[in-house]
Order: structure tokens, then sequence, then C-alpha cells
């Protein structure tokens, strides 16, 4: 498990130059893979970590939304600075444009142009953006391209 490994010589780093919010954020991501190993009864696997830390960025926008919304600039910071920490481990996310082609690339393959294949499209897009793309963008841009 060479993600969990990275993340505990980091922690271990961190401990040593004192950066007290990154040894707890690096924690919190520790304990929900372990937890994450727990749950599936043994080793994660590269994806099962990537699924754990996505879930954990994904919270954490979301409170940066709701923060925003409850004019709450400190806890919006400090969500902020634990994104930013997570985001470290995890691959670099496609932007609009490249989700764009993927989208194009697998409408022609599969053949269709009708809203009532939005599920099989959807299917063979999450499949190639896995990991690296938001799933609602993702829907959202196959949504517009079908009813163009």
């Amino acid at each position: 498990m060479p993600l969990n490994s990275d993340i505990q010589k980091e922690m271990h780093q961190a401990l040593k130059e004192g950066d007290s919010d990154r040894v707890r954020t690096l924690r919190l991501l520790l304990s929900k893979l372990k937890n994450k190993s727990i749950e599936t009864g043994g080793k994660l696997t590269e994806s099962d970590s990537l699924k754990v830390l996505q879930t954990a960025a994904k919270q954490r926008r979301e409170a940066i939304e709701l923060y925003l919304k409850g004019d709450r600039d400190d806890l919006v910071n400090q969500e902020k600075a634990e994104l930013r920490i997570i985001e470290e481990y995890l691959p670099s996310q496609l932007n609009e444009d490249e989700m764009r082609k993927i989208i194009a690339a697998v409408i022609e393959e599969i053949g269709t142009a009708s809203i009532a294949e939005m599920g099989k499209v959807m299917g063979q897009v999450m499949k190639q953006i896995a990991g690296r793309g938001d799933g609602k963008i993702a829907q959202q841009l196959v949504r517009e391209h079908l009813s163009s």
C-alpha cells in the first residue's frame, strides 16, 4: 500500500517540522484508509485508496460551499488548507475540455445521439475518467452534448 506509507512518511516529516495542520489532515487520511481497510477485510488496492481520498476531497469541497454560504471564513480557510493537502495525493484532475474530448469519443464509439442512452454513455465515460474527473461535471457535460 504505497499511498498509505507515503502519507505516513509525510506525517512523520510534518511532526518533525511542527506543522500541526498538516499532521491533523494526514492523521485523518490515515484513519479513513485504515477504516476502509477494516471494512473491506484486508489490504486496500491503490484504487480503493484513491476513492477514499476522493471522498475526503469531495467532503472538503462541499463543506467549503456550506461555510461560504454561512459566512464562516475561518472554517473556509481551514477546509481549503485540508483540501490542498489531500489533493497532493490525488492524480491530476481533467479539465472540462479534456472531459469533453473523452465524452465526444465515447459518444462516437457507442454511436448514440439520444439522451435516452445517457446511462450507457456515462458508464463508459466514468470508466475512462475514473479518479481523474468529477462525476457531476461529467454528467452535466454528457447531458449537454446529447441535448445539442
